[in-house]
């Protein structure tokens, strides 16, 4: 089974949390280091984001970061080859996230190979058409057991909202805000409703929400409305602060978040 399934199966009614860093950034070969840290300090999956000159749905600490990792020599083949290092130790989901030039130019078949060869267990591809998704990308992903995982947003319509569901598997990126990520000091009262109007559709898939957080207060307001929240800028920046030392940027995320450390069983409340 799908790592990204089985996660969800197994979390019963336990809140996740989901990471995000840049591939190649602040160090060319921290990659592994980084990801084996944060397993180990139970987060419950990693994003690990594939470099791009372009990141267009990128804010500027994410757009940095790329910039860095590519100027360290960061390539999809390195990125893979690190991964296949570490693939018999890591048991947690792990999504590749990047724009599609770079995965094109890589070829979608070679792809997806190599996401399974190195462990890889879905996709986020941000400008991928949901039309080439289900035509092109898909069918090969389903050959390698890869979840392709779409993004939605409060401009996004129930009726797209639910083809989208019915046609994806995993979870679906619930984005806070129709906007480029960063973080953000609080959810507004127009974000709070629509995290409630899509819980309240009671999707087939799982939610997560990302963009924005990055304190106790857009935590728990992720937590209460969706499965889980992925954090990407605030997690970058402390990464980059620390040299790369993924136990330091942790211990000062979990000091932002209002947590001692970060407890995988926190209870649906």
């Amino acid at each position: 089974m799908n790592k990204i399934n089985q996660l969800f199966i197994q979390r019963g009614n336990k809140k996740l949390l989901s990471l995000y860093f840049c591939a190649g950034c602040p160090t060319l070969n921290g990659t592994a280091d980084v990801i084996l840290t944060l397993q180990k300090r139970g987060i419950a999956m990693i994003e690990v984001g594939i470099p791009f000159s372009d990141p267009l749905a990128d804010g500027p600490v994410i757009q940095n970061a790329a910039t860095r990792a590519l100027r360290n020599g960061m390539t999809l083949q390195r990125l893979f080859t690190q991964l296949r290092t570490i693939k018999n130790e890591v048991s947690i989901p792990l999504i590749l996230m990047g724009y599609l030039n770079p995965i094109l130019h890589y070829g979608i078949e070679a792809f997806c190979k190599s996401c399974a060869d190195a462990g890889v267990s879905g996709m986020i591809i941000p400008d991928l058409p949901f039309d080439d998704y289900l035509s092109i990308v898909k069918p090969v992903a389903d050959r390698y057991d890869l979840r392709v995982i779409m993004l939605i947003t409060p401009e996004t319509s129930d009726e797209r909202i639910r083809f989208i569901d019915q046609h994806t598997d995993g979870f679906i990126y619930m984005v806070s805000s129709a906007a480029i990520t960063g973080t953000q000091s609080a959810f507004d009262d127009s974000k709070q409703a629509y995290f409630r109007r899509i819980d309240a559709m009671h999707l087939r898939n799982p939610r997560l929400i990302g963009f924005g957080i990055s304190n106790k207060q857009t935590l728990e307001s992720a937590q209460q409305n969706a499965a889980g929240a992925i954090i990407g800028s605030k997690f970058v920046t402390l990464l980059n602060e620390a040299d790369g030392n993924a136990d330091l940027a942790l211990d000062c995320l979990f000091q932002d978040l209002g947590l001692t450390s970060y407890d995988p069983h926190i209870d649906d409340k």
